[in-house]
């Protein structure tokens, strides 16, 4: 009598099913310090556990207290000791390490990055590059706009895209909270601009981007108006007009509004005189709006077009006044800036002048096309079925 085969174990098919790749979206939880490559915390937890490391980390720590930042026309004065410091870094993991600016104990994680970056400095000076590690990530939006039909046919789009924040229980919180920071007469700037910051961190991009560059008509002043009092800059930018430069050292001086302004640089700046972008739109957006809130905080200049300033001045710069022009000009003249949130608006624009079937819709947004600066999802799904593949061959 012949023995029927063996059925094949279920566990190695199960297993071999979890190797198989997520589709793309699937699922948006925050950035946390694992998903990078080498972030600034896991890189001085390395360096702890080497006590050479540790000793010279630590006295690189207290050299960075004493050493103010240099302009780029200043020369870096560093002391023997804190270079010698630096010497014993050059071979660690710290110095090629990142953030995210979503991750847990951000703060913590670019402080020892702006450490480090003094070690980074010896030398010629060297242009500071953005501590961020920020993928990019094509993912579709996804509206419900079945309870729109409560305004009128024609409200603009900036007041439709606030009532898509409202019926979205996040946004409406994280919104409800810096307008309640940022009002009143005496509203504190510091603790508006903590809750600006919370929500274009915290609050998703479709729904941060839509309020914030929401497009409209060249005589529609109130739709203009709306836009611009988006960050509430009553309260969220400074009194009076300060020197730019004063506005830059404040900047400098912390962390946090350092990373920022490094990242805009970085994102929004073009590379040569025909205008040429550094990186894709979606970066630029998102360094631009990373400096909400902080010492930086730009905002449109009027309610009827789109050019966005600096709150500042550069009355008073002295021999200083081309570089204060310099910085001014990075953001009220600023080709690549100006070209993506123009396209930003342009897709707004598209998403509520098509007839859609169904009230909730899923739209893909067009990256730069510059194919060299795509992401490129397929190739590790394309190794990972490759991968699977093999495996299910190999126990047939």
């Amino acid at each position: 009598m012949v023995r029927p085969p063996n059925p094949r174990p279920l566990a190695p098919l199960f297993l071999l099913l979890l190797l198989l790749p997520l589709p793309l979206g699937a699922a948006d939880p925050l950035p946390i310090e694992g998903w990078l490559v080498n972030s600034c915390i896991q890189a001085r937890r390395k360096c702890q556990a080497d006590p050479v490391c540790s000793a010279a980390y630590h006295h690189l720590n207290s050299c960075t207290s004493s050493i103010s930042t240099p302009s780029p026309t200043q020369e870096l004065l560093v002391p023997e000791d804190c270079r010698e410091a630096a010497k014993h870094l050059r071979n660690s993991s710290l110095m090629s390490c990142t953030c995210h600016r979503r991750m847990k104990n951000q703060v913590a994680c670019l402080d020892i990055y702006w450490t480090i970056h003094l070690a980074r400095s010896f030398g010629d000076y060297e242009l500071d590059v953005s501590p961020y590690e920020d993928t990019v990530t094509r993912k579709p939006w996804k509206m419900n706009l079945s309870k729109l039909n409560m305004l009128k046919p024609d409200s603009d789009l900036c007041l439709k895209f606030a009532m898509l924040c409202t019926l979205n229980d996040k946004c409406d919180r994280l919104r409800k909270a810096y307008g309640e920071a940022c009002s009143g007469s005496r509203c504190q700037r510091h603790i508006c601009l903590h809750q600006l910051r919370a929500f274009f961190e915290k609050a998703s991009e479709p729904h941060a981007q839509g309020l914030l560059l929401c497009p409209c008509a060249p005589a529609d002043q109130g739709c203009g108006q709306r836009r611009r009092n988006t960050i509430a800059p009553s309260c969220a930018l400074p009194s009076g007009a300060p020197n730019c430069l004063e506005l830059q050292s404040l900047c400098v001086a912390d962390p946090l509004c350092r990373s920022r302004l490094v990242d805009f640089q970085t994102h929004c700046h073009p590379l040569d005189i025909l205008g040429t972008c550094a990186t894709e739109q979606s970066r630029c957006l998102r360094a631009y709006m990373g400096l909400i809130g902080t010492a930086m905080t730009p905002n449109f200049v009027s309610n009827v077009n789109i050019s966005v300033a600096l709150s500042c001045t550069c009355r008073g710069s002295g021999n200083r006044q081309e570089e204060c022009e310099q910085l001014e000009e990075s953001f009220s003249h600023n080709s690549c800036l100006m070209e993506a949130i123009a396209a930003k608006m342009r897709f707004h624009s598209q998403l509520f002048s098509q007839d859609w079937a169904d009230s909730t819709f899923s739209v893909m947004e067009r990256q730069n096309k510059n194919p060299a600066l795509m992401p490129q999802p397929w190739v590790p799904s394309l190794f990972s079925c490759t991968l699977t593949l093999i495996l299910l061959l190999s126990l047939w």
